[in-house]
């Protein structure tokens, strides 16, 4: 039996314990993680570079972009050093850091969603009204409160996950460190207050996501309402790829961390874990790229202007 004072490193969970599934993992996340840093810096490097893309529903593609890259960055090079070493430690320190930043990138991606979900409303339902309700200075004080709550939510779990006594060891049973894993290893009697914080978060992306429901419902009906074919398309093209991200990202995640424990098994928790924290934000410039004309020929004409100077 382990005590947290005693406790310098945690051990993950290998995907395989056969070195040549070790080096096919590596190479996977290695490919998934370039595609992730290639696909978001460029959507980066884009909205920043094009003066017309500085509005707000690019404005906050940006900031989604940033927390993709962030988010990534925080869990998948450890997994990718430690298929390639043959090694599953990450010291105390580092798991620590791990879970708040992985935690604060997450919920701040999250509230960002919700509020792109109330831009898209503005946009399509109180068109008029848009460049008064979202302004610049809304626009970052929006931002600025999902990055802030995302940063409260992440410290008040931290701190309080490794505050608790560990008694289980200290092999974690997933590829990074992870709140409801760090938890099992707690006491038994220990982890009622965690579990009070996971409530009450679990409540709060709750009202978000109503908010979200509600939101698209509003804008179905408005979209509906549009008399033109091709009305009707332009807003769903603005609308598609937004709602494609949050069905993927909510969807995951919910189950992931939602999931009857009759079901749940380290290998089914492994694969969920990889589907909510590794393949959205790969995939997530894919999704805003294919379908935002604008967005494409912005990128084409930024790689044919670095194209030319070379």
């Amino acid at each position: 039996m382990a005590n947290s004072s005693s406790i310098t490193h945690f051990l993950l969970l290998p995907f395989s314990g056969t070195r040549q599934l070790q080096l096919l993992h590596f190479c996977l996340f290695l490919a998934i993680y370039l595609a992730a840093l290639l696909g978001n810096g460029l959507i980066i490097t884009t909205i920043a570079w094009h003066h017309h893309l500085h509005t707000p529903m690019y404005f906050f593609l940006l900031k989604l972009a940033f927390l993709d890259l962030g988010a990534i960055s925080t869990t998948v090079p450890k997994s990718i050093i430690n298929s390639l070493r043959d090694s599953r430690d990450i010291s105390y320190a580092g798991c620590v850091l791990q879970v708040f930043f992985f935690m604060f990138l997450i919920d701040a991606e999250y509230f960002l969603l919700t509020t792109m979900s109330y831009d898209r409303y503005v946009a399509i339902c109180r068109p008029l009204h848009y460049e008064t309700l979202l302004g610049s200075r809304v626009c970052l004080h929006m931002a600025t409160a999902a990055w802030a709550c995302g940063f409260l939510n992440a410290l008040l779990h931290t701190a309080n996950t490794f505050s608790l006594p560990l008694c289980q060891g200290n092999a974690v049973d997933q590829f990074f460190c992870e709140v409801p894993q760090i938890l099992k290893l707690s006491c038994s009697t220990s982890y009622l207050r965690e579990l009070w914080l996971l409530v009450a978060s679990v409540c709060f992306a709750s009202v978000c996501f109503v908010f979200i429901v509600v939101s698209y419902v509003q804008i179905f009906r408005a979209v509906l309402r549009i008399p033109s074919q091709q009305g009707r398309h332009k807003a769903f093209a603005t609308c598609l790829p937004h709602l494609a991200v949050v069905s993927l990202f909510i969807s995951t995640a919910f189950f992931a961390y939602l999931k009857p424990s009759s079901i749940s098994s380290p290998s089914l928790d492994l694969g969920m874990s990889v589907l909510y924290s590794v393949v959205p934000p790969a995939v997530n410039p894919l999704i805003y790229s294919l379908r935002n004309q604008e967005l494409k020929a912005a990128l084409s004409k930024l790689i044919t202007v670095c194209y030319q100077k070379q």
